[in-house]
């Protein structure tokens, strides 16, 4: 065992001491690190060693040694010489590669110990030919050379020690033995100096090493801190779901153009997109679908884009496209036409095929110099405009587009007042039995009688509110005003229409049972009028509604009957008990007319589907007796009665009521009162 251990102390002293005189290829960095730190002290070392040469051959010049003393020293000096120039022209460690730095420390090394010898066997072959002060000078410029050399290697610690130790162990055994020992203790003070110069050699190459191992370690750590900032800085101004720039870095990039001198005139554009029935496909197939959409329509957009333009995802269904480029309004309408018609395309998506629409907003600076932040600005408004008009699915910004959009503001603040203030009102127009003449229901409209600014008809205001979602309290303010108002006619039915957007709310069929609970109005009297527009965008979900209502024992309408595409597989599968033929069907109703056909074969196809069939818009006697004969169940219209305050629809029903039952025919006309 204690052989064991002491083979193993000597093997680690041996690994230590070949340490030390070892070079370590393994780390390029520190390889570089003492590249360059010792190649900017060489020229300095090997004009030191020509200067000591010179000295020591100065000294001991002897015609008769010419060889010893001028031949050999100045050959030192040019080889010296050869090398300072050399080295004086490596200034740059990054001109060499890993493998030629490790080249050159390999050479360095050796060329150390050969000069170094070389030099100090030259001296130390002519220190008998000279007096005793011509020795005192050698043995100093000797020390000095090896003192300069190790001093100057310090940072290539198997140099320097190679120099050291040898250099000392040449100074004991020749000073041992030089002027018949008399040197002797020369010799041990030179060695204690060699031994010193390897000890401090050492230490500080070892605080040198951790010196560059650790400013490795904080480069490292500040590029993993700048990659992780420059991952980071990507994230926050990148869409993770289609990979676009977002919102944010649209700003970045408006705000770099701001910073700019004054752009020309027609070299900026901004299209603002809005995808139209977004929502409706995210409620009916799910979110993913929707952000499979999103991801397909962001990868055909961003192909049509040309290279001076960013398409930047700035909202769940919103896009922006930044153009700059001379002619920017000419690029802007073109690809506004391009991206609409490619956003029209159906996609294909879990089997299902979707299909959105586009309302595209533009604002260029052709007309004057102005922010991009201001043209985003304004081509949001030119957006609302087109997707709000209903006049086109591109809209070019205008100046009048901001006073109607102020407007728009106004009425949707007004709207908000006006409920809590109590503005609106409920008014009634009497739907009557087409063959007995008597009021049997009435269709409840909303007013805006006492709105501060004046009144506005609901074409104004109702638009607005769907836009907003107001109209959701304003839906259940008219559902909730004509329950308790027409609760007290008896055996009168109550029409209320109901707006898309209250029909999409989940909660709308919680709350109109809420409605009829309050008020105790029957849902057998009831009856909510839906257009075929929210039928067509969402079958599935639209057929749940219409049954989950029915079971509530309501009647369900389809209002506008006549003016869309409703097929009679849709009026089978919806189960509609009643359906209103629009009033646009009436225009140029007359006997033997196309339009009394149409109007009678929509009245049979309603008829042989077992539903209820109403005319609204009925203004003359003419009309009334068509539609009776063409079998219409009741009328509605001007002819009828005008949208009026419960208080006189009461009156009104009142006083039919005490009437004489009307007989067929142009009495109807009485019942308008």
């Amino acid at each position: 065992m204690a052989g064991i251990k002491q083979h193993t102390g000597e093997l680690t002293v041996r690994q230590v001491a070949s340490g030390l005189f070892s070079l370590d290829n393994n780390d390029p960095d520190l390889a570089r690190a003492q590249f360059q730190s010792f190649s900017k002290q060489m020229p300095l070392l090997y004009l030191i060693l020509v200067c000591n040469a010179s000295a020591v051959m100065a000294a001991f010049f002897k015609p008769t040694m010419v060889v010893e003393t001028l031949v050999i020293p100045v050959i030192i000096c040019v080889i010296a010489l050869f090398r300072a120039a050399w080295w004086w022209r490596q200034y740059d460690a990054q001109m060499f590669s890993d493998a030629e730095i490790a080249k050159q420390i390999r050479r360095t090394c050796m060329l150390a110990v050969i000069m170094t010898l070389a030099f100090e066997f030259w001296c130390m072959g002519i220190y008998s030919s000279g007096d005793a002060y011509a020795r005192g000078n050698l043995t100093f410029f000797l020390g000095l050379t090896q003192v300069s050399t190790v001093f100057c290697l310090m940072t290539l610690r198997a140099a320097a020690m190679r120099v050291a130790a040898t250099s000392t162990v040449c100074f004991i055994i020749f000073f041992s033995v030089a002027d018949q020992g008399r040197m002797a203790a020369e010799a041990v003070v030179l060695g204690c100096v060699g031994v010193g110069m390897m000890i401090v050699t050492h230490r500080y190459n070892l605080d040198f090493s951790n010196l560059i191992r650790s400013q490795r370690d904080l480069r490292n750590r500040q590029a993993e801190t700048e990659k992780l900032s420059d991952e980071n800085r990507k994230i926050a101004l990148t869409d993770a779901l289609s990979g676009l720039p977002n919102r944010r870095q649209l700003l970045v990039n408006l705000d770099r153009i701001d910073a700019r001198p004054v752009d020309a005139l027609d070299g900026l554009a901004v299209l603002f997109i809005d995808l139209d029935g977004f929502k409706d496909i995210n409620d009916t197939h799910g979110h993913q679908a929707g952000d499979s959409l999103i991801c397909s329509l962001s990868v055909r957009i961003r192909e049509i884009c040309p290279p001076h333009s960013m398409l930047a995802r700035v909202g769940g269904d919103e896009f922006v496209v930044l153009i700059d480029t001379p002619g920017a309004a000419a690029v802007a309408a073109a690809m506004a036409e391009r991206i609409s018609d490619e956003i029209a395309l159906p996609v294909l998506v879990d089997k299902h095929v979707l299909q959105v629409g586009a309302s595209i907003g533009i604002a260029t600076n052709i007309g004057g110099a102005c922010t991009s932040h201001e043209l985003l600005r304004r081509a949001d408004t030119a957006m609302y405009h087109a997707k709000t008009s209903r006049k086109g699915k591109i809209a070019v910004y205008d100046s009048a587009l901001d006073r109607g959009r102020i407007r728009r503001m106004e009425i949707e603040a007004e709207i908000g007042t006006g409920l809590a203030n109590n503005e609106f009102d409920v008014f009634y127009q009497p739907v009557v039995d087409a063959q007995s003449g008597q009021i049997v229901a009435t269709e409840a409209l909303i007013r805006w009688p006492r709105r501060p600014a004046g009144v506005l008809v609901p074409q104004q205001f109702i638009e607005i509110a769907e836009a907003t979602g107001q109209i959701h309290p304003l839906g259940m303010f008219v559902l909730e005003r004509s329950c308790r108002d027409v609760l007290a006619l008896d055996n009168i039915s109550l029409s209320v229409n109901v707006s898309p957007a209250q029909f999409r709310d989940p909660g709308f069929l919680r709350q109109v049972a809420h409605v009829l609970e309050q008020t105790r109005f029957p849902p057998q009297r009831l009856q909510l009028e839906i257009t075929e527009g929210y039928l067509l965008s969402q079958p599935e979900a639209a057929i749940r509604t219409i049954k989950s209502f029915k079971a509530m024992g309501l009647s369900i309408a389809l209002d506008d009957f006549g003016t869309g595409f409703t097929s009679i597989h849709y009026l089978r599968t919806y189960g509609f008990s009643h359906v209103k033929i629009d009033k646009s069907l009436l225009a140029g109703l007359s006997p033997g007319s196309k339009a009394s056909f149409l109007v009678a074969g929509a009245i049979n196809l309603a008829r042989g589907l077992d539903m209820e069939v109403t005319a609204e818009g009925v203004e003359t006697h003419e009309q009334a007796t068509l539609l009776r004969a063409a079998g219409c169940d009741k009328l509605q219209g001007f002819l009828f009665g005008r949208p009026m305050p419960f208080v006189n629809l009461r009156a009104m029903c009142s006083a039919i009521a005490h009437e004489p039952r009307p007989q067929p025919g142009p009495p109807l006309g009485r019942a308008a009162g």
